[in-house]
């Protein structure tokens, strides 16, 4: 009987993380009275005594809120604020308190990022509503996940009435009701980063991060730091594991992770631990791990071109999103609501499908799935005229897609070349074709192929693309 490395304990963290307060004020009195109340409102509080103690503890857990003493012997609170502003957009709000508060000392505070300054002494009913708002605020900011993930476009949830997708829901529903880890498989285009979104605002940590990596040609854009963070001369840099703690961690495309890849995110599961790069704290790494592919990665590892070690870790519950084909009942469905988003988010006119088209529509094979048909839906929300689209109109457009589902008449593919020279070339062409197509707009072509801006602008300056350059040379 063949055996396996026993599967991760993933039933880790099933209750809800409480928010975690770090007090920092030199009175000691101050301080015990604020832990105790604090406490007993149901909240995970730590407390330092000065500016030094304050940095030790920020360095090992960033806090989900931070209450700030202005005036302390070693450093004051402005200075602090402004040290941790410093490293980056605040992750946390942050409130001021002062016993000799003045207007242009709140003013500043404010000015700098804080959420709210509150006078001493303190009002513990004001404090208790203040912390109460600040952490209701930063949720909205930080964490709540924006579900922009068609192409940008707002999708909450996977659409469709269909018996096939109903099941699904469902199926997602469950597991999210516990903490295991998910592997997501699909044909490009099905859904499975919406399915990820669903998946986390429907568990116990929704109002926990929700941190997604894109390891489809970007991997060589992620190294240790992107992942582990870094400590450099009393500054920290969160990684995405840091970022990711006590919510969802979706490494999105996790059969494109390169052989590094692989290795430092086995090392992390398997121990369940990390330390920032240049650190020496180590952390406990708390976070469901959620994983997409568009390929078979049994097939990957029989090949050996997947680790069948880190294939283990992650295929603990398995989940199969299914191809448009399966439930073309839906399409009427997802053509009213993506009709409805282009409508309402783009300013496009608003125009229905006739039946005719309809009906073409649903007898379509749709090999680019659910992301193929937004994009018909937009081309002729675009494109048509009159508040009718026409059995015509959609012939045409379907066509079209056929022909860019296909190899470009431009793009030649060497096969004699070795395999990373030959994927450096097609992906040049391919996107010196995109950004011909969009006018040369890098976030347009970015919505497009669905990629992050910052990872297209490295990837097109890796392959010495001008996107300047693209029109005047076409």
């Amino acid at each position: 009987m063949q055996t396996h490395k026993s599967q991760p304990d993933t039933e880790h963290f099933t209750a809800p993380v409480s928010p975690h307060i770090l007090v920092i004020d030199d009175e000691p009195d101050i301080r015990t009275l604020l832990q105790e109340i604090l406490e007993d409102e149901g909240y995970d509080v730590e407390v330092a005594e000065d500016g030094a103690h304050a940095r030790t503890a920020y360095r090992q857990r960033v806090p989900d809120l931070i209450l700030l003493d202005i005036w302390m012997p070693d450093v004051d609170g402005i200075t602090l604020l402004k040290e941790w502003i410093s490293e980056g957009a605040l992750p946390m709000p942050v409130i001021m308190m002062s016993g000799h508060g003045t207007v242009e000392t709140a003013v500043e505070a404010t000015r700098l990022g804080a959420f709210d300054f509150i006078e001493k002494p303190l009002s513990l009913a004001k404090l208790l509503l203040t912390v109460e708002q600040a952490l209701e605020s930063d949720k909205k900011t930080h964490h709540e996940p924006s579900y922009k993930t068609q192409h940008g476009y707002l999708v909450t949830e996977p659409v469709g009435r269909s018996p096939i997708m109903q099941r699904l829901r469902e199926q997602i529903k469950r597991i999210a009701e516990h903490d295991s880890w998910v592997l997501l498989t699909g044909e490009t285009g099905s859904g499975t980063q919406v399915a990820a979104h669903y998946l986390h605002a429907n568990s116990l940590q929704h109002d926990k991060p929700f941190i997604e990596i894109n390891l489809a040609g970007t991997s060589t854009d992620i190294n240790p730091a992107h992942l582990f963070g870094t400590e450099s001369n009393g500054t920290v840099t969160k990684g995405y594991l840091e970022q990711a703690q006590h919510g969802t961690l979706f490494l999105r495309n996790i059969d494109e992770a390169d052989d590094e890849i692989q290795q430092l995110l086995i090392d992390v599961l398997q121990n369940r631990s990390f330390k920032r790069v240049n650190g020496s704290e180590l952390f406990t790494f708390q976070a469901r791990i959620v994983c997409s592919s568009h390929k078979n990665l049994d097939d990957l590892v029989s090949r050996e071109q997947f680790r069948k070690d880190l294939f283990y870790l992650i295929n603990v519950v398995p989940l199969t999103i299914p191809p448009l084909r399966d439930h073309r009942e839906d399409i009427p469905d997802l053509l009213n609501f993506y009709t409805n988003i282009f409508v309402d988010q783009d300013k496009l006119p608003y125009r229905r499908f006739s039946l005719a088209a309809q009906n073409r529509l649903r007898n379509y094979e749709w090999y680019g799935n659910i992301r193929e048909l937004m994009n018909i839906v937009q081309r002729l929300l675009v494109t048509s005229s009159g508040t009718e689209i026409s059995l015509e109109e959609v012939t045409t457009a379907l066509n079209e897609s056929d022909a860019t589902l296909s190899i470009e008449p431009g793009i030649s593919i060497a096969y004699d070349l070795p395999l990373r020279e030959a994927r450096e070339q097609f992906e040049k062409d391919y996107l010196i074709y995109q950004l011909r197509r969009t006018g040369g707009s890098v976030g347009k072509v970015a919505k497009l192929i669905g990629m992050e801006r910052t990872h297209l602008y490295r990837k097109l300056r890796s392959l010495n693309i001008d996107p300047k350059n693209i029109l005047e040379n076409s």
